[in-house]
């Protein structure tokens, strides 16, 4: 009896953790199929992110959901601002050089977060309603910081797909990426459509790296799980959304059983 509640502990944590790996790799698929950018900043989208978070919640004493709202619409803008500023005067260049300039935004954005004062490199926590509480399912007792990183993004699932089915704006994304001259000749701001969907990739990244931070806490190199939820979206075929929330899932299950059963190292 023991083996299985280790088995389902693991499985719990695993796939808590996969979820925050699914929503990274969401907002890699989301840029890709827009614009074909691989953003390898994306990560440390995530981390400056939860540092927002942390400002909000930890420093200005906010409630926690307003906290969270301030720091996704906070890093929609910065998202945006990316696209707007850096990203397009590249358009016509090669792919090579934009995805240089991803990872040049990920050391800049790192660079900053460290020197910046009540930020640096010191390791940070973020207050929450349902810190250090646990619910038992089963005979297993699972953390509420896990079941609510489930539950925001099975609800962030759910609203995305709302969103890019049912409403206009989503549908005029959609045809975007899928043909941006298409798209263009038949009324669509295509532009504006690409820095939505930076808007949109940056704001799922504080989400992710809010609702991490009670896991591994807010610091500068948190932002390096991007390294692990880019395969999920590789192997989602880069351009699926379900894939890489499907993948995401399955590397952060893996990962945890495998910590736990096989040998260190």
């Amino acid at each position: 009896m023991q083996g299985w509640s280790d088995f389902a502990q693991m499985l719990a944590a695993g796939t808590a953790i996969g979820c925050i790996y699914a929503v990274v790799a969401l907002g890699f698929v989301l840029i890709y199929k827009a614009s074909e950018i691989v953003n390898f900043a994306h990560g440390d989208l995530m981390m400056l992110g939860a540092f927002l978070g942390y400002s909000f919640i930890g420093v200005l004493g906010m409630p926690f959901l307003a906290g969270l709202a301030a720091a996704a619409l906070a890093m929609a803008l910065v998202g945006a601002l990316l696209d707007r500023v850096v990203l397009r005067p590249m358009v016509g260049q090669p792919v090579f050089a934009i995805v240089i300039i991803t990872i040049g935004i990920g050391f800049v954005l790192r660079s900053v977060v460290t020197v910046l004062p009540g930020w640096g490199t010191d390791t940070h926590g973020i207050p929450t309603p349902y810190a250090r509480g646990a619910s038992r399912l089963g005979g297993v007792a699972i953390g509420h910081e896990y079941l609510a990183i489930i539950a925001a993004t099975v609800l962030l699932i759910a609203l995305l797909y709302a969103f890019f089915r049912f409403t206009r704006l989503g549908v005029a994304m959609q045809a975007s990426s899928q043909n941006q001259l298409a798209a263009f000749h038949v009324g669509i701001p295509v532009k504006r459509m690409l820095s939505i969907v930076w808007a949109i990739a940056a704001a799922t990244a504080a989400l992710a790296g809010v609702l991490l931070a009670p896991v591994t806490f807010v610091h500068v190199n948190m932002g390096f799980i991007g390294l692990k939820a880019f395969p999920a979206a590789v192997l989602g075929g880069f351009g699926s959304i379900p894939g890489a929330i499907v993948d995401g899932l399955v590397i952060g299950v893996i990962e945890s059983l495998a910590g736990f059963y096989l040998p260190e190292g």
